[in-house]
C-alpha cells in the first residue's frame, strides 16, 4: 500500500516518553565523561585498559540480553511449536516481556549507580 505502516505504541515507547517529558538530564555517564581521546592520542596502557573495558562493556549486555531471550521465551512461548511463527498472544507476550525486563535493568542499574554516588 501507498500509506507508511505504522508501529504499535509499546510500554516501553510510554516509558521512554514519561522520562523525557521529566525534565530529569537524561545523558549517560559516557555522555558526561571528559572529552575521550583516540586511539592514538592514548599511551598503549590507556588503549589496552580501555579495550578490556569496552570488551567487558560487551560481554555484560551479551549476557542481559541472553537472559531476557531466556525469561521471556520460558514464559511466552508455547513448546508444543504448532506454527513457525509467533502467534498474537506470544507476540504481544514476548513485548511486553521484553519492555519489562528492560525497564527493571534500568531501574536496577539506576540504584545501583545512586548507591556508588552516595556519600560514604
Amino acid at each position: 500500500s501507498d500509506f507508511p505502516t505504522r508501529r504499535r505504541r509499546t510500554r516501553r515507547d510510554a516509558a521512554i516518553d514519561d522520562a523525557d517529558t521529566t525534565g530529569k538530564d537524561r545523558r549517560t555517564s559516557h555522555d558526561m565523561a571528559p572529552a575521550a581521546q583516540t586511539p592514538e592520542q592514548m599511551s598503549p596502557e590507556q588503549r589496552d585498559a580501555a579495550f578490556a573495558m569496552a570488551g567487558q562493556e560487551m560481554e555484560y549486555r551479551v549476557e542481559l540480553f541472553n537472559k531476557m531471550v531466556a525469561s521471556c521465551y520460558e514464559k511466552c512461548i508455547d513448546k508444543k511449536f504448532k506454527d513457525g511463527d509467533l502467534n498474537v498472544g506470544e507476540n504481544s507476550c514476548v513485548d511486553r516481556c521484553s519492555a519489562k525486563y528492560w525497564e527493571s535493568v534500568t531501574i536496577v542499574g539506576q540504584m545501583l549507580g545512586a548507591a556508588g554516588q552516595a556519600p560514604q
